[in-house]
């Protein structure tokens, strides 16, 4: 137990909040190391019954999940983790509404209606992406376009808008960008870092529990060096001898 837990000032437990993700969708492992650039995200909490976060940007699939910018600042969202609670719903054409990628589809599926069914999906998706998508689609790549029913089309259509990847856990602490948790801000001086409960003792840097948002220099390690500053400048002005304490996590 930490030592100023045993004096009596409340810590939250240290989680992964920035952490990349293993997911559930098995289909996902050929699409491994491909960057998915211009891609819109949605967080759906399945206990809750609601979207807790959406975004659009750049994510990763890689051999244990998924990472990348979006995938980390969505996991500081997920703070009850639980195995299949959560679900990342991933729009592969975020610039097209669902009206104009059918129109596409169509337009496309008459233009190559001799092709096979996997060279229409390159058009469309990276090429490791194609096996996955004719996978989840349920037809052959090898099969002709012309061949494609109205619903193998809608099916397709709803994949490209809405590929579901359930959320297995975070990857290990260890591997997380930044640490959530720590002292509660309500328990220490804004002004000065000091405990309101023991005199004498201070907190910088990743001792205290704030989140922010990930990003450049708009990291944790701006209140980090911020904060230090604080008790750090103070401890030539404490008086009547006291013993001075300054706790930094990180």
């Amino acid at each position: 137990m930490p030592w100023h837990v045993r004096r009596g000032i409340p810590s939250r437990r240290c989680v992964p909040p920035w952490c990349r993700s293993r997911r559930r969708t098995a289909g996902a492992r050929p699409c491994r190391g491909y960057l998915l650039k211009n891609a819109g995200l949605t967080v759906r909490d399945e206990a809750g019954q609601k979207t807790i976060y959406r975004d659009f940007g750049e994510m990763l699939f890689t051999h244990f999940g998924l990472s990348g910018p979006m995938i980390l600042s969505a996991s500081a969202h997920l703070r009850h983790m639980a195995r299949g609670r959560y679900t990342v719903h991933i729009d592969l054409k975020p610039a097209l509404t669902p009206e104009q990628l059918d129109s596409r589809l169509v337009r496309d599926l008459r233009a190559e209606q001799n092709r096979a069914f996997g060279t229409l999906l390159g058009g469309l998706l990276p090429r490791s992406m194609v096996p996955v998508m004719a996978e989840l689609c349920g037809v052959p790549p090898e099969r002709k376009c012309h061949s494609v029913t109205r619903e193998e089309r809608a099916g397709l259509l709803r994949l490209l808008k809405d590929l579901p990847v359930r959320i297995a856990g975070f990857r290990p602490v260890e591997e997380a960008i930044v640490t959530a948790g720590g002292v509660a801000l309500k328990e220490i001086d804004a002004k000065t870092m000091a405990s309101k409960k023991l005199p004498g003792l201070f907190f910088c840097r990743r001792g205290v529990g704030p989140r922010r948002l990930t990003g450049g220099f708009n990291l944790p390690d701006r209140l980090c060096y911020r904060s230090g500053g604080r008790p750090g400048g103070l401890t030539g002005r404490i008086e009547g001898g006291c013993t001075t304490t300054i706790i930094s996590c990180g």
